[in-house]
């Protein structure tokens, strides 16, 4: 174990700073800093409060995150930030620290994708990822499908939202029923309470015409607050709990079947379900009823490693590391729309080189 390579990773592309330290696919430390509550009042993520919560959180989380660890920054291998997609600003502040860092400690650099990390995390509960990996992401901002021949090198998009991301629709259906912010912790619970079939919500882009691993919640979420605003004009109690069931069960729905479809054409016996959403309850159950019911095995790592985390980040650091891919270079910068066709970004062969010429002159005290 002790040759695997020690990463440390940062994750700062929207309100959680995120810092984790891994051993080859071994967590040995995630720490979190979130600013949810102070969005909280605001109905959503603020840019500009995000980004300063990042500046305030980022040493602290990297300390914390070492001594959980048990290791010194200078024992590390490399460290990992996410470069992109994400809230610019937000994501400056961890590009920022993670350059600093590995510049004062002398370690290679690596930016990477937030979406193939999220695919790569699964590595920390599941063991290696197998090749190709089909991957659905759900978060607030993405609803992906991704193959991923090699996580490090080869990601190819499947389908994704043409509106919407299932995590949005959540927050605004939540919003409309008074739930605050988040809205999928919430409706996932009242859900429970509640008939899923009570009220039929549309399934968006399920015709037989439609792209068959694209989603759109837009027109759900509309139908769903068009229904809630019908009972109130009527002067009618909404029924919450029968609300929050049947639109959860449309989403899933949609999101299991689309993914179980894209495993079957594309002949592959797997599953890797990942991003904030995949925390849903009812999401996990029908994924893995579906699944088993169409002999493909079903991988979801634990929900605290599915919201936004650096462990993620760290866990595709390190498969960097092991693989050899090369290493960022000083330029690297924040790309608001990084591709997920780029698992990370790369500098030339001489800027790596460079990297780990300065570590002769350690910097970091």
């Amino acid at each position: 174990m002790a040759d695997e390579p020690l990463v440390l990773g940062i994750e700062t592309s929207c309100d959680e700073t995120g810092v984790g330290v891994v051993r080859g696919t071994t967590l040995l430390a995630d720490a979190i800093a979130s600013s949810v509550d102070t969005h909280a009042r605001f109905g959503g993520v603020v840019p500009e409060i995000a980004s300063r919560a990042h500046l305030e959180a980022m040493v602290p989380t990297i300390e914390r995150a070492l001594k959980d660890a048990g290791v010194s920054a200078r024992d590390l291998d490399g460290i990992a930030v996410t470069a992109g997609p994400g809230l610019a600003g937000a994501l400056l502040v961890g590009v920022s620290a993670a350059k600093a860092y590995a510049y004062a400690l002398g370690k290679p650099l690596y930016g990477v994708n937030h979406l193939a990390s999220h695919i790569c995390v699964d590595q920390l509960e599941h063991g290696p990822l197998p090749e190709p990996t089909m991957a659905l992401l759900v978060s607030g901002g993405h609803s992906s499908l991704l193959l991923a021949p090699d996580i490090t090198s080869d990601v190819r998009p499947m389908g994704a939202t043409i509106d919407d991301a299932a995590g949005e629709a959540f927050d605004k259906i939540a919003r409309v029923l008074d739930l605050g912010f988040p809205g999928g912790p919430v409706i996932d619970r009242l859900a429970k309470e509640g008939d899923p079939a009570a009220i039929a919500f549309p399934r968006g882009l399920t015709g037989s015409r439609d792209p068959a691993y694209d989603f759109s919640f837009s027109g759900l979420k509309t139908s769903v607050a068009r229904w809630i605003e019908a009972k109130r004009a009527a002067g009618e109690e909404v029924p919450v709990r029968d609300v929050a069931a049947s639109f959860q069960e449309a989403v899933v729905d949609v999101l299991t079947r689309k993914a179980v479809r894209a495993c079957q054409d594309q002949g592959v016996d797997h599953l890797m379900i990942g991003g904030g959403v995949a925390a849903n309850s009812r999401l996990r159950a029908l994924a893995q009823e579906r699944c088993e019911r169409a002999g493909i095995r079903l991988r979801v790592p634990r929900p605290g490693l599915c919201t936004d985390n650096g462990a993620m980040v760290a866990a595709l650091g390190a498969e960097m590391v092991a693989r050899n891919r090369p290493a960022s270079d000083w330029e690297l910068s924040a790309d608001s729309s990084l591709p997920v066709t780029d698992p990370h970004v790369p500098g030339h062969a001489h800027d790596h080189d460079h990297v780990h010429e300065i570590s002769k002159d350690n910097l970091y005290s």
